[in-house]
């Protein structure tokens, strides 16, 4: 029997203002989820582990916990998410929730110490930035009274999961006094990870919407209880589901394996959508659509196709699209006016995007590295999930597709009656435990093999496997490997990390990357070996696809890895081709050399977003590159220009003119192109004229306020 309990019942147990703030935003009782911690000690600081479907109630229990700890406890409380998105959706949430709590937000930069944040209640961050935090030496760690993770089962990620349980394993013994709630919607060994935490289990499968799922087979969905007929000519299952959806005037959310998938079934669905859409709707989609065209300087083709379907109430998701886009088609869906979104699985976590009825149509997606592979249930009870809005919908559905009688069995067996899986840990591998290893060493946190061994038995991977050789094992190698680049020093039986690898770790970057370029900046001499120097590592991986043009290239720079870059042939990374990194180097230097993100889009076979990452790292590497050449007494000048560069997407005659608030990568070349080449030029007689003419008087205004300034 599912029993929920008044709000009231706190009285006393929460300040007067906690429990008038649930009031407020329309919470009378607390969920069968929600009572329960409160029943088993919530409020008397007991550590809890949650796992309950998406819409539970379980953010609500973190929220209790971090109250508690700020308001009745006078100390921190720290939210931690694998998800950027993820955590700026809770800030925002609660911010406006607790207006007079000092709240923060810390997902940037990853080589500082934000020592700002001591002065704030609660403070929501990423899992690498927190553990980045730790790195620069935070000093307000012994003032968190709570700590919360959300989507614990993450841990069974390989690239984000040892950072987080490194960093619930740290947390555990350098906050010994924190409450520690751990929240997942889906996890297979929920018990086993209580069990490792010291934690009280909460499981529970309480929907505030039911769940019906289902499997559609030639016009009917079957569903454990029962069928559904599907009134619909259309052949195509996804157009009879989505016909259907919208009769009932829902919303939809499709699932595919790729991104191509993605957007070859937007397109497949736009008229169907777009013939159920009112005037009203289609001119505000309009004005989204215009939005949209617009996220770039001048759109690519990805941005005009995405325009054109969101102007007929569908679009598609990926991470292709440009943070803007991205945004602009989940506020346009949460709106109600996009009825239909195609989206990859990375919709599944993050930001929370309910719609009445989700379908999977894809279960089986390709790794490079292990071929087509089943979908995990995991992963896919994890987007059902997205089911059912509460407010809006009684009930939700999730569907998967069957193209025969015997692909329907199987897919219910697996999906629908299967079991979810356990939760692993993913420590166990050298570069994944590298820049971890030398973290510890780095913030004297472990010096000696002999507390290593001792932290990583406490692990979560030390829980499941009481077995510690192997991992001795591979501690032992990396040590040496770190020793080896003269990361480390070993004095007796105690580490310390020398400096080079000090500021290594504190750049959160891998210490093969650190090596690798540490090693080639004497050899960087040019731009496209700067560029190589930085594409070559295992931050900007995954590359792009090699190029004719890189294979004619590499011949001149090939002499860069032929012993540099020996130890980036390993075969824990897969198979190792240097054309792939430096193809990806020759598209990074199109983008300095002012080439248009439509032509770079179809030269390297990619996406605007994809595009964009690339960037991005590359200036956290060419800053983390800047860094290191100041260490080993090599000069950094060329490197910072580069970066510039490569932030604004210039030629080097415009550096000058972007260092001007308001002036990018378009405006710097229109004025150049009119002989104001730099900044001096605009004080010339006649060049105020000559920009209100080209930019306009109000960005005229701005930009010799700048230089009056």
């Amino acid at each position: 029997m599912l029993n929920f309990m008044d709000i009231k019942e706190l009285d006393g147990r929460l300040p007067d203002e906690v429990i008038a703030s649930f009031a407020g935003r329309g919470i009378k009782e607390f969920t069968p989820p929600q009572a329960l911690s409160v029943e088993f000690g919530l409020l008397e600081g007991r550590d809890f582990v949650v796992a309950a479907p998406t819409a539970s109630g379980k953010t609500l229990i973190a929220e209790m916990a971090m109250l508690r700890s700020v308001i009745k406890r006078r100390k921190k409380a720290i939210y931690v998410a694998p998800m950027r998105a993820l955590v700026s959706e809770k800030y925002h949430e609660f911010k406006e929730a607790y207006p007079n709590l000092k709240i923060a937000m810390s997902i940037g930069d990853l080589d500082s110490l934000d020592s700002w944040l001591h002065e704030y209640d609660i403070v929501l961050a990423s899992t690498e930035k927190l553990d980045s935090l730790i790195r620069h030496g935070a000093d307000w760690l012994d003032s968190i009274g709570c700590v919360v993770f959300d989507e614990v089962h993450m841990l069974d990620d390989s690239s984000r999961g040892p950072t987080l349980e490194i960093l619930m394993t740290r947390l555990k013994r350098v906050a010994r006094d924190s409450q520690i709630i751990a929240l997942s919607a889906t996890i297979g060994n929920a018990k086993e990870l209580a069990e490792w935490l010291g934690s009280e289990l909460i499981e529970s499968d309480y929907r505030p919407v039911e769940l019906r799922k289902g499997i559609e087979h030639s016009g009917t969905v079957y569903y454990a209880d029962g069928e559904e007929t599907l009134k619909s000519s259309d052949k195509s299952a996804e157009a009879r589901i989505v016909a259907n959806t919208l009769d009932l005037g829902k919303q939809i959310l499709l699932f595919y394996s790729a991104k191509r998938n993605t957007e070859a079934g937007a397109e497949r669905l736009s008229l169907l959508v777009s013939s159920k859409l009112n005037d009203g709707e289609k001119k505000r989609l309009a004005e989204v659509s215009k939005r949209i065209l617009g996220a770039l300087g001048r759109p690519t083709a990805q941005c005009e196709k995405l325009a054109k379907l969101v102007e007929r109430g569908v679009a598609f998701h990926h991470s292709g699209l440009v943070n803007e886009q991205r945004h602009e088609v989940e506020e346009a869906f949460k709106s109600g006016l996009i009825k239909a979104i195609c989206s990859t699985t990375t919709l599944g976590v993050g930001v929370n995007l309910p719609a009445h009825t989700v379908v999977v149509r894809d279960t089986v997606r390709y790794d490079e590295q292990y071929g087509s592979t089943h979908m995990s249930v995991n992963v896919v009870t994890q987007l059902f999930g997205r089911a059912g809005r509460p407010k809006y919908d009684k009930m939700g559905r999730a569907l998967l597709i069957a193209k025969s009688k015997e692909d329907m069995r199987e897919l219910y067996n697996r999906y629908i009656d299967g079991e979810l899986e356990p939760v692993e840990s993913k420590l166990g591998m050298e570069s994944v435990l590298r820049t971890h290893l030398l973290s510890f060493i780095a913030t004297r946190f472990l010096t000696s093999k002999e507390s290593i061994s001792d932290f990583m038995s406490g692990t979560f991977y030390g829980y499941q496997y009481s077995d510690m050789d192997d991992l001795n094992r591979i501690v032992g190698r990396v040590l040496n490997e770190l020793e080896g680049w003269n990361f480390i020093e070993r004095h007796g039986s105690v580490y310390k990390a020398t400096r080079i690898g000090e500021r290594v770790s504190e750049l959160y970057i891998d210490p093969m990357s650190g090596k690798w370029m540490i090693d080639s900046l004497p050899n960087a001499k040019d731009v496209l070996s700067i560029l190589f120097m930085i594409s070559n590592t295992i931050e900007m991986r995954p590359y792009v696809k090699v190029i004719d043009e890189a294979e004619e290239q590499f011949v001149v720079y090939q002499k860069m890895i032929e012993n540099e870059g020996s130890y980036m042939i390993s075969e824990e990374f897969g198979y190792y081709d240097p054309l792939k990194p430096f193809s990806t180097s020759i598209m990074l230097n199109d983008w300095i050399s002012e080439k248009h993100e439509q032509e770079i889009t179809l030269k390297y076979k990619t996406t605007p977003g994809a595009i964009y990452t690339k960037i991005n790292n590359a200036d956290w590497l060419l800053y983390s590159a800047a860094e290191l050449a100041k260490l080993i007494k090599s000069s950094s000048r060329r490197i910072i220009e580069m970066r510039v560069r490569m932030r604004y997407g210039i030629k080097e005659e415009l550096m000058d003119l972007v260092r001007l608030e308001g002036i990018g990568r378009a405006r710097a070349r229109l004025l150049f192109s009119e002989g104001i080449t730099d900044v001096k030029s605009l004080r010339k007689d006649g060049s105020r004229e000559r920009v209100e003419r080209l930019l306009g008087k109000e960005l005229a205004r701005h930009i010799y306020d700048q230089l009056n300034g």
